[in-house]
């Protein structure tokens, strides 16, 4: 390991501190009569906090839940039965039926999950670029600072309507941009055509999330040691060296924190995509289509079951993520 890579690991360690020997790291330490009374203290002021997101939060998840396992509709919200399994996957008269049998839902899943993915990644790559462009010193920072957030500031239903305007086939600023540039040589129907709408609402959302992404990591820049790069900068070593084995490392904490962020707020995406293409099937998404079951069809039984699969998919994929990254970060799955 290069004196680099010890430097960052070192810098990201607690000044001062000894290691325990072995048998006494399992160790826990006697909690005084103070430091109990102070966490005591702590939950005390917590609870109101805790009832409020049970009762804001908790009892409608719970409530979802059940009505997932329920054949109630619009009309009957107030008589309805239990039913099971059957809004989820059902087997009668030799053919499946429920959520997980329809094509649609699946193809709701896939959109979601390609989203997520395209958009957190190119959000991510870019936010590190432009907080890295933010955190040097220049004329202007504070101004270029302000305005770069101004995307992330503008209400999703506004910054939809607005790309929604941008993007008209017939009236759009964009192709008559392409035009002019002959980039295109006929207008593109940017919302509509198959080819190209999950490419356009990708663009969107990038546009729009990206300057999270640059503020969380300009946040985690400014906190970083001095004392490596100007060893680094001392001994020679190439700036793009020196962000792969100081910076990055030094940043991952929190860039673990925004993708989590991210993740949550992509894969539960419903108004960009709902504006931008309202039910179109090519870019329907889980909660577009739970919303599709709840409102539309007035199936409130069969729209909880999506809207609970949704939630466990969310919930699963963001507890794997920091797990698998608080491994990495820990380093109890190097060997």
């Amino acid at each position: 390991m290069d004196n680099l890579s010890v430097s960052a690991r070192d810098a990201q360690s607690t000044p001062g501190t000894l290691p325990l020997p072995t048998g006494r790291q399992s160790a826990r330490p006697h909690l005084s009569g103070l430091s109990r009374q102070r966490i005591r203290t702590a939950w005390l002021f917590l609870l109101p906090m805790i009832l409020g997101l049970g009762f804001v939060a908790g009892w409608p998840l719970l409530r979802t839940i059940y009505l997932g396992f329920t054949d109630a509709t619009l009309s009957s919200i107030d008589s309805y039965g239990f039913v099971g399994f059957e809004n989820y996957l059902v087997y009668d008269n030799g053919q499946w039926y429920g959520l997980l049998a329809d094509g649609l839902w699946w193809k709701s899943v896939w959109n979601t999950l390609y989203l997520t993915l395209i958009s957190v990644s190119l959000e991510t790559v870019l936010g590190v670029l432009v907080a890295l462009i933010l955190h040097a010193k220049f004329p202007g920072r504070g101004l270029v600072r302000a305005a770069i957030l101004i995307p992330w500031a503008i209400p999703t239903v506004v910054s939809a309507k607005m790309w929604g305007w941008m993007l008209h086939d017939q009236f759009g600023v964009i192709n008559d941009l392409f035009l002019k540039l002959h980039l295109i040589s006929e207008p593109i129907a940017w919302t509509v055509n198959p080819d190209t709408v999950l490419g356009t609402i990708i663009a969107v959302d990038v546009w729009k999330t990206t300057p999270f992404m640059a503020l969380l990591t300009l946040a985690a820049l400014q906190m970083l040691p001095k004392d490596c790069y100007e060893a680094a900068r001392v001994d020679g070593i190439h700036p793009v060296k020196v962000f792969f084995k100081v910076t990055l490392p030094l940043i991952k904490p929190a860039l673990v924190v925004a993708v989590v962020f991210r993740m949550l707020d992509a894969l539960r995406i419903f108004d960009l995509v709902y504006i931008l293409t309202s039910n179109s099937e090519d870019t329907i998404v889980m909660s577009v289509y739970a919303r599709q079951a709840l409102i539309d069809f007035q199936q409130i039984g069969y729209g909880s079951a999506a809207s609970t699969l949704l939630f466990l998919l969310v919930f699963g994929l963001t507890l794997g993520y920091i797990f698998a990254t608080r491994l990495k970060l820990d380093g109890s799955g190097d060997h």
